[in-house]
């Protein structure tokens, strides 16, 4: 049981409380200890906790990490942590990314229009609400120095052999669900991806000692 300490809405509550930390393997495990490692280093020498989730277009995958693992800090009341994505490109962030963040409880608002729409993404009531908006990872936006930089796909990882910047640099890569775009399968997938995304974050939270 995942126990909460700041009130997320409820929806939300709900899509956490399916979360099982059993459905992930112990190679997942050992590729998310060293993110566990930086956030409890951090933790234990009161520092700010700033974590850079970086893929190629900054349009899905690492979105979905950014907003997860801050709805994560706030769960497991983790203070002072602050989460940002960013790509190797700027595109967009991708529309059936919002769509699978509302329908797991968040509240999705766009802020402007255009071929990169801003979006307000809101986890509880009092919560301050999550940027979201395509960008490159060394965007001003982003933090410049003292962050964490966690690869979500492997042609990031590839593309970046350095960040500019990055305390430590954390491949944790995950598939891309753009795969099912043009399929049947399309919604499904998107929410698939979002609960791995999200139960792996929430593990590696989980395991902070405050």
């Amino acid at each position: 049981m995942i126990q909460s300490n700041t009130a997320v809405f409820t929806a939300i509550e709900n899509e956490i409380s399916s979360f099982q930390f059993g459905t992930i393997s112990l190679e997942r495990k050992a590729i998310l200890l060293p993110l566990i490692d930086f956030i409890q280093e951090k933790v234990s020498k009161n520092q700010e906790v700033r974590l850079n989730f970086i893929c190629t277009h900054n349009s899905r995958r690492s979105h979905l990490s950014q907003v997860w693992a801050q709805t994560a800090a706030a769960h497991f009341n983790v203070k002072n942590v602050f989460c940002y994505s960013g790509g190797t490109e700027a595109t967009a962030l991708f529309p059936m990314v919002a769509k699978t963040l509302e329908q797991a409880g968040f509240q999705v608002r766009p802020l402007s229009e255009g071929t990169n729409p801003v979006y307000s993404i809101k986890y509880s009531e009092n919560g301050h609400p999550i940027i979201g908006f395509s960008k490159t990872y060394d965007d001003s936006f982003n933090p410049q120095s003292a962050f964490a930089a966690i690869l979500t796909c492997s042609s990031a990882d590839n593309g970046c052999p350095f960040i500019a910047g990055a305390e430590k640099r954390i491949p944790i890569t995950f598939e891309d669900p753009k795969a099912f775009d043009n399929t049947p399968q399309k919604e499904a997938k998107y929410k698939e991806r979002s609960v791995q995304i999200a139960t792996e974050l929430f593990y590696v939270f989980s395991q902070i000692k405050k």
